[in-house]
């Protein structure tokens, strides 16, 4: 027997922090969840039209851009150790929305909050330069994971570990590749560092007692659901203007780098960001300034939303420091 489930990844961006849409950890299990709803086939003619229907029935939030990222179907990602349970596959979505007062207040009532989805992910903010995590834990656990020996019932690898762990983050030649968010936390949990690899039983890189707490886990494989959407975001985010789904209809360019930053996890430079942003002709100024900047009055933008008829690829491709 199987079921279908919709698992969304809600995306909001405040503080400035690239926040996901939690629900509130059971006594019996303290890991967060994806929000998640069931498909019904005699209500909903779409995946999608049932996804926003239960989460605006949910959250009060009216969700902007929607897309599917994968189907997640594999053996054992419920925990049941039996088979007389059903088996359940889930839909996963990426979605986003904006916060509004009416929205908090919902999602009081569902007992759901906003994340920082570097709670879960600790190692993919580089906005001030390398995440101390990925220096004093991950790299260090990772080395003595290519050193260790391969069990002979390993299924064979294209490529080795080194190649896996250089590739993931790329540290020896000084780079970073944002858009890996899946590969670094597959190769993470393959290596036995997380706590759901603990929890599946796989074997460890490093005696358990000497394990780094890497970011919080969560519920199923609802931590790998989320990697897949932030690779798929910040993906997206150099040919798509989907951004703008995230900022307020009316802003300042600082605002606007802030939040690239946020999703992308990269610093950029005020100048280079700026030009980019000139280049791809996607905002227009307002004619007025906004003063809680703290400085000089700030010059009010909007989303040029006439870009979309005049060229497919609109995104902003953002580089690293």
């Amino acid at each position: 027997m199987i079921e279908i489930g919709l698992n969304a990844v809600i995306v909001s961006v405040a503080d400035p922090q690239p926040q996901v849409l939690t629900i509130a950890a059971k006594p019996e299990n303290p890991a967060q969840s994806l929000p998640f709803g069931p498909f019904d086939p005699t209500r909903h003619r779409t995946f999608e039209i049932g996804l926003r229907e239960w989460v605006e029935e949910q959250t009060a939030l009216k969700l902007g851009y929607v897309e599917q990222l994968y189907t997640f179907g594999d053996r054992g990602r419920h925990h049941i150790h039996s088979d007389t349970g059903p088996h359940v596959v889930s839909v996963g979505y990426l979605a986003l929305a904006r916060q509004t007062l009416r929205s908090d207040e919902a999602l009081t009532l569902q007992n759901a909050q906003w994340r920082s989805w570097y709670s879960f992910f600790p190692w993919e903010d580089w906005r001030s330069g390398m995440p101390a995590v990925v220096q004093q834990e991950i790299l260090p656990a990772l080395e003595a994971w290519t050193s260790a020996p391969i069990p002979r019932d390993s299924p064979p690898r294209a490529r080795s570990r080194g190649e896996q762990v250089h590739q993931a983050f790329n540290i020896q030649d000084g780079m970073w590749n944002e858009e890996r968010v899946l590969d670094r936390y597959e190769l993470l949990y393959e290596a036995g560092l997380l706590e759901e690899a603990r929890r599946d039983g796989r074997p460890a890189a490093l005696k358990r007692g000497d394990l780094p707490g890497l970011g919080q886990p969560m519920l199923y494989d609802h931590r790998r659901i989320l990697a897949t959407a932030i690779s798929r975001l910040r993906t997206k985010l150099k040919y798509r203007p989907l951004v703008f789904e995230l900022m307020p209809h009316i802003f300042t360019l600082t605002d606007l780098q802030r939040c690239v930053e946020a999703i992308s996890g990269r610093h950029l430079h005020k100048q280079n960001f700026r030009r980019l942003v000139e280049k791809g002709d996607l905002v227009e100024p307002t004619g007025e300034t906004s003063t809680q900047t703290g400085g000089r009055p700030a010059a009010l933008f909007r989303f040029r939303h006439e870009v979309l008829k005049e060229r497919p690829a609109l995104g902003l491709r953002v580089g690293g420091r």
